[in-house]
């Protein structure tokens, strides 16, 4: 126990998520000629309010498992943390030079679902998509959890079934489209290659050196 108050200090990194949000904010504005890279497949997806609801765990879904990344395993939260910063960085600069957007279905009826929906619409700009951040975070946290050792069974269902629906989500209540969707899943995983190796190699350097020493 000693050692994770140790450890407390690292989760001040956490604060830069609300500071790439609001770079999000500024980008997401202001349209530039916007390109939509809609497909047929695309099209043949229907309009489903329901998928609002794991479209919005989201937010808490990254929150959580990067606390608890950090809660069993240093490495794996500073690693999969540095996967999304990077992953986000390299987003706003292709939203800055390659702007998309995704037109909106007419919202018909009532009810609750519905209404997360025009909420959701109402506070996020139909740009910035391509690749989908949504995507990419939730994708960074499935692959952090895959080096997560010693978790519980409910951890390794549960990451892979509502990371899952989170992405498909983002078809679903058109937010985005297949094409940001794999943009996103290549973009992590490129980036998640090199930022676990360079850990990696770093860990070896300073094993090596530690060695030497004695």
């Amino acid at each position: 126990m000693n050692a994770k108050l140790k450890e407390t200090p690292y989760l001040l990194f956490l604060l830069v998520m609300p500071v790439l949000g609001l770079i999000y904010k500024i980008l997401n504005t202001n349209p530039r000629n916007p390109v939509i890279l809609s497909t047929n497949l695309d099209t043949m997806i229907p309009f489903l309010p329901i998928f609002i609801v794991p479209y919005i765990v989201w937010y808490a879904f990254i929150l959580g498992y990067l606390i608890y990344f950090w809660y069993k395993d240093i490495s794996v939260y500073l690693k999969t943390l540095s996967v999304i910063v990077v992953g986000e960085l390299v987003c706003f600069v292709i939203y800055f030079y390659f702007q998309t957007t995704v037109p909106r279905p007419k919202l018909v009826g009532d009810g609750f679902l519905v209404d997360l929906v025009g909420m959701i619409y109402s506070h996020d700009q139909p740009f910035n998509a391509f690749p989908s951040i949504h995507v990419l975070t939730t994708f960074a946290i499935i692959l952090g959890n895959i080096n997560i050792r010693n978790k519980h069974i409910f951890h390794s269902v549960f990451v892979s079934v509502m990371g899952s629906m989170i992405i498909i989500s983002t078809l679903f209540v058109k937010q985005h489209y297949i094409l940001d969707m794999f943009a996103s899943m290549f973009l992590t995983s490129f980036i998640y290659g090199i930022v676990f190796e360079l850990y990696e190699l770093k860990f070896a350097a300073k094993s090596n050196t530690v060695y030497i020493k004695e």
